[in-house]
């Protein structure tokens, strides 16, 4: 991508959609974890509500996708990624599904996605 159209998708606090999905998350230690596969967004509020990360499988097959709450991720200069405060053993017990088959994001399961990670709306 050429200078002036990076310009046009990213300034020191705000950034394209398109370059937001596919961008890693890491854990706190530095560890990759997934990457962003898309992210929801509140049609009222215009607030992002969710990233949806993907994780495991191979070539997009097999892929677990974890909705986790937006206020969870800390984007990280040095490592041109997102970091969440979420360890393995909570990882592997979240809130997921497979590629294909997403749930309905209405209230009820933004409530207990929040819970789950103990964030508050």
């Amino acid at each position: 991508m050429a200078d002036h159209e990076t310009e046009h998708k990213e300034t020191m606090s705000l950034i394209a959609s398109d370059m937001v999905e596919g961008t890693t998350i890491f854990n706190k230690d530095g560890e990759k974890m997934g990457k962003v596969q898309n992210f929801m967004v509140n049609k009222r509020t215009g607030q992002v509500e969710y990233a949806v990360m993907s994780f495991g499988g191979f070539l997009g097959m097999g892929e677990d996708h974890y909705p986790l709450p937006w206020k969870k991720l800390k984007y990280d200069d040095t490592q041109n990624g997102f970091v969440v405060d979420i360890d393995q053993p909570t990882l592997d017990k979240a809130p997921k599904h497979s590629s294909g088959n997403a749930p309905v994001f209405d209230d009820s399961y933004g409530t207990m996605i929040n819970s789950y990670y103990g964030v508050t709306w």
